[in-house]
């Protein structure tokens, strides 16, 4: 201050005269002006500072440029990861926070929501209608039991939908992420993606294909599908089984389903999409075998029912057959018998009946209508005699005098 003041010459002061010190007031307020008129230029806008503390901008469209990138349930590596990412993969970037990028969830994530809370959509069954005031949802992993699923994604209030996915577990539907349910991956694996560190840039714009260059797009390789399009693949062929165990089990036919599932397992790039082709694939294979069994048991209870109605039939006709033998004496082989062959004149015949065996039942003769019949023809044949039937001393056997023969072979 002392060399500013020497540095003003006799002749200054005297051209100032006595109004120096208003002179110096004056320029000093000019500064000051100038000086504070530069710094408001520089001040950002309420909305700027807002971005800025809040940590990155969005929504945007980014492109992942590693292989096996985790998506994990919240921003850092503590939280477990719910699925993976890949070269080529495009994910909807919603804001970004330390080095993590807050997404949508791809296709193929899902989340979970107690069951106690749900009711089903009678209407639509794949769809669930929440039944609680505030019932969280958290975010899903296959690597992590249901129970142990802490990130909590959103709460949903008593009436809003979610659509149910394939399996409940542990007392938890599976649903498709609803809105507000994000994830998160690593910024440093997503193309244009901008971690939070220092003022907020500008939302990037999405390029069309007119703005976009060979050094900004990746140029496509017809050959090569994205994960997107081979899980999409994976979820029609699912809905394809699906409609299939709707119909009757003589109409199932999975043949052509396994073949494209079998050819998504063995593609190199598949990824996720092949993981859970293989698991459907089992499933069909088991469907099939049950369908085998089915046909199998549907045969078997037709040859059953054959075989039970012929064996009501034979039944009928050994009733029938027995009703009509009560009248007889005896059933047997006839045969002469030589005991008698010398039987006086004027007395009839005698003959004997034999079992299955061979053995004799009883001896025999004909009297009445049956005295003056031939019986040579009959000899070793199966008959029917009807008759009285006496004790026979001599043989201690029976003895039957029939007045009827009847064939029954």
């Amino acid at each position: 201050m002392q060399a500013r003041k020497d540095s003003v010459g006799p002749a200054m002061r005297s051209a100032c005269g006595g109004h120096l010190p208003f002179v110096l007031l004056l320029v000093v307020v000019l500064m000051v002006s100038l000086v504070g008129a530069q710094q408001d230029t520089n001040l950002p806008v309420a909305s700027e500072i807002g971005r800025a503390t809040q940590g990155g901008v969005g929504p945007y469209v980014a492109d992942v440029t590693g292989n096996d990138v985790y998506i994990r349930s919240g921003p850092g590596t503590n939280f477990y990861h719910c699925g993976k990412l890949y070269k080529g993969d495009r994910v909807q970037v919603i804001k970004a926070e330390r080095g993590w990028s807050c997404i949508a969830p791809p296709p193929g994530c899902f989340s979970w929501i107690a069951m106690q809370y749900v009711s089903i959509n009678l209407d639509n069954p794949s769809m669930g209608i929440v039944t609680g005031a505030k019932v969280d949802v958290y975010a899903g992993s296959d690597y992590v039991e249901p129970m142990h699923s802490t990130s909590k994604q959103v709460t949903l209030g008593r009436g809003q939908n979610v659509r149910l996915l394939s399996e409940e577990k542990d007392d938890y539907y599976k649903i498709a992420p609803p809105e507000g349910a994000y994830l998160w991956v690593s910024s440093q694996f997503l193309k244009g993606a901008q971690p939070a560190v220092g003022p907020a840039v500008p939302t990037p714009a999405v390029p069309t294909p007119a703005e976009t260059t060979p050094q900004q797009a990746p140029v496509a390789q017809p050959e090569t599908r994205s994960q997107s399009d081979l899980l999409n693949e994976y979820y029609a062929l699912s809905k394809l089984v699906k409609e299939e165990r709707q119909k009757a089990v003589a109409d199932q036919d999975y043949t052509v389903i396994k073949e494209k599932l079998a050819k998504l397992v063995a593609a190199t790039e598949a990824g996720r999409a092949a993981r859970y082709a293989e698991f459907t694939l089992k499933q069909v294979e088991r469907f099939e075998l049950a369908c085998t069994v089915a046909k199998e048991i549907k045969l078997q209870s037709q040859e059953l029912k054959k075989t039970t109605t012929k064996i009501g039939e034979a039944r009928a006709a050994r009733l029938a057959q027995i009703n009509d033998m009560g009248r007889f004496a005896v059933i047997g082989k006839l045969q002469s018998s030589t005991l008698y062959e010398s039987t006086p004149t004027g007395l009839a015949k005698r003959y004997r009946i034999l079992d299955e065996s061979g053995k004799t039942i009883c001896y025999v003769s004909p009297k009445g209508a049956a005295a003056g019949k031939d019986l040579t023809g009959l000899i070793g044949r199966k008959v029917g005699l009807v008759g009285e039937i006496q004790p026979h001393q001599a043989t201690a056997r029976a003895f039957v005098s029939f007045t009827e023969i009847i064939p029954l072979d």
